[in-house]
């Protein structure tokens, strides 16, 4: 395996539906977040490139599942952001049922990248994706983004606190601070997330 596997991840699709998705068949990890986390950069930072996922100023532009493939057996799948996006209810009510759908029943699914800014870590959307990740066992790993807009101190504490409320609610999730600007932590998360799509599609 190369030294960082996601610098092959290519765009396939954008779906609107789980049946535009490719086969359910091999590995693939999936990315949420709310629409103002850093989704779309972190994503970015993980695969070494700047214009894969589109990042912009203007939360919420992630609508669709758009999928990433590495090789023929494993895939990225940016999820819709969740919360600030300005769209109409009967979208907005789309996405919710189509992401409950893809999380519940895809079982290509390795693992969740639950990104969130370390500033307002925990928020109810956070909650309800470790719940779930609890619930069905997946994988889940917490980025705390935009760490480099905390000093030294306050993203320990965070990371700290954030680390306690795993312990005690969603055994076996693991969260580290990321900062896509200055690159902090991004070898720490291409490791583990390089090792639950990889193994999990071995023989």
């Amino acid at each position: 395996m190369q030294k960082n596997p996601f610098r092959a991840a290519t765009y396939l699709i954008s779906a609107h539906r789980l049946d535009q998705l490719p086969a359910d068949a091999g590995a693939e990890l999936a990315f949420a977040g709310r629409s103002n986390a850093g989704k779309s950069s972190a994503l970015n930072k993980i695969c070494d490139q700047q214009g894969l996922a589109r990042t912009s100023k203007t939360p919420g532009r992630t609508q669709q599942l758009n999928v990433f493939v590495l090789d023929d057996e494993h895939r990225l799948v940016d999820l819709p952001g969740y919360g600030y996006a300005k769209v109409p209810d009967k979208l907005r009510d789309h996405w919710r049922a189509t992401i409950d759908a893809y999380l519940r029943t895809r079982e290509s699914l390795k693992g969740i990248v639950l990104v969130m800014d370390a500033r307002h870590p925990l928020k109810e959307f956070d909650r309800m994706m470790l719940d779930f990740a609890r619930a069905t066992g997946r994988n889940s790993l917490c980025l705390l983004t935009k760490a480099d807009k905390l000093s030294r101190g306050e993203a320990a504490r965070t990371l700290h606190a954030v680390r306690t409320e795993l312990a005690a609610s969603v055994p076996g999730a693991q969260a580290q601070l990321f900062s896509s600007l200055s690159g902090n932590g991004v070898d720490e998360a291409r490791k583990v997330l390089a090792g639950w799509l990889f193994a999990a599609a071995a023989p």
